[in-house]
């Protein structure tokens, strides 16, 4: 198997296949990431010197087909290739000759794949707030369409006081608003360039480290080159936590959709070729979508420590279990992007019951209505609690099944644009448009 680091001696096979483990598998998906950090590191290598104009030329125009070619999911890491830096490496060499071989001066497959990673997470979360925010765009639209629809609130699984559609499809919208500024903290810390700490402790070489962050769209450098390789590790926690906070907000949303469908509440329902039946049960529709959602969303939230159990007693440097963390957390962005567009696509489809309190047995939904209703005529609130207490338990409770809530987030002032702007604001923070407009200008 062809490596960057081999020598001469041979590793054995079952050390060599246990070490490696997936990594050819994995590597593939940031094969375009490793181009795109070696066309920035050898622009650099040229202006100080340790790469000539010809030579540029030549790499940089293999290295712009090779991008094309993985774009057009033509690239494929050959079976006796270690993983994908030594496969674009080798295909440089085996295409340009020489000069592909001068790629690596400055660097160590250590940073190498820390820039790749990097690349990577960040193209990563960019497709979680974009598709995070589509579901919090049709959870807002939602929530207006269904502002005037009541449904049960409950407190410990007891029906308690009146809530609506409208705050049920809010409540989740300003959710997603607070995982976006995890996901913002998670960018911050992963848009961050390690590309010159080499292994760990910087070269001898004059590299220009601002270069290649500009090249590359990172809003900074990790400045100190022991903390870039100590980063490895930490970036991945913090992102793991940022998946995991919105894989809760799902989990939950998940669970009330398996009750509200249940007949035993009947609040939603959805077309039946969105749901599964049984294969002795005709009358049955399982909720299975959201239930898969709600396995896979409370698996996510286990990743912050998986991550933690994997590197919490490491010390400083590079060590090799830190290649484990791709197993982690490359799944997860799958798992949670794939559950955010099937939790939007399902709420395309949602129906609700608008005649819910119909129900006698949510009459006492508006006990807290007439205290209130009491209390603004003038009765103290002791006063007025007992004696709705008092009426309930001698059958004379007769509410007004109205409500009129007005204040700030209540059911008759969802602050719905508010929560808007605050997410608006979220995402305008993550400056996508810089990194697109480097990654541009770098493969043209």
């Amino acid at each position: 198997m062809s490596k960057l680091w081999q020598k001469t001696t041979n590793v054995d096979k079952l050390v060599e296949n246990f070490t490696v483990g997936r990594d050819r598998e994995l590597d593939r998906q940031m094969a375009a990431f490793d181009v795109l950090g070696s066309l920035a590191h050898t622009k650099m290598l040229q202006s100080i010197g340790l790469m000539d104009a010809a030579d540029l030329m030549l790499v940089q125009h293999e290295l712009k087909t090779i991008y094309t070619e993985i774009e057009n999911s033509n690239f494929e890491i050959e079976a006796d290739v270690e993983d994908v830096h030594s496969q674009v490496e080798m295909l440089l060499t085996r295409r340009i000759g020489e000069a592909g071989k001068k790629i690596h001066s400055g660097r160590s497959r250590n940073d190498q794949v820390l820039v790749d990673l990097k690349l990577f997470f960040r193209h990563q979360l960019q497709q979680v707030v974009s598709e995070t925010d589509t579901l919090f765009r049709q959870l807002v639209q939602l929530s207006e369409q269904h502002k005037d629809v009541l449904l049960p609130g409950y407190t410990h699984l007891q029906v308690a006081m009146p809530s609506s559609f409208g705050l049920w499809f809010g409540a989740y919208a300003e959710g997603l608003v607070d995982d976006l500024e995890m996901v913002l903290a998670a960018w911050k810390i992963t848009n961050k360039n390690p590309l010159g700490s080499a292994a760990g402790y910087g070269s001898s070489f004059p590299l220009n480290r601002t270069m290649t962050t500009n090249l590359l769209g990172f809003e900074s450098l990790n400045h100190n080159v022991v903390y870039a390789q100590m980063g490895r590790g930490k970036t991945e926690r913090v992102i793991a936590q940022a998946l995991s906070s919105i894989a809760a907000t799902l989990a939950k949303m998940a669970m009330d959709q398996c009750l509200y469908l249940s007949q035993n509440f009947a609040f939603v329902s959805y077309p039946e070729n969105l749901t599964t039946g049984s294969s002795i049960m005709p009358h049955k529709k399982n909720p299975d979508v959201w239930e898969i959602m709600r396995g896979k969303c409370n698996r996510l939230q286990a990743l912050p420590n998986d991550v933690a159990l994997m590197t919490t007693n490491l010390p400083s440097g590079y060590h090799r279990e830190l290649q484990l963390l791709k197993e982690l957390l490359f799944p997860a962005f799958t798992d949670l992007i794939d559950c955010l567009q099937m939790a939007t696509f399902m709420l395309q489809n949602i129906s609700v019951n608008k005649n819910i309190l119909d129900d006698p047995k949510y009459t006492y939904l508006f006990s807290v209505e007439e205290v209130n209703k009491s209390v603004l005529n003038g009765t103290p609130f002791r006063d007025a609690y007992k004696q709705i207490g008092l009426d309930i338990e001698a059958g004379n409770f007769n509410p007004d099944k109205t409500v009129n809530h007005t204040h700030e987030g209540s059911i008759g002032n969802l602050q719905n644009q508010q929560i808007t702007e605050a997410m608006d604001k979220v995402i305008s923070s993550f400056d996508f448009k810089k990194v697109e407009d480097a990654i541009s200008w770098l493969v043209k």
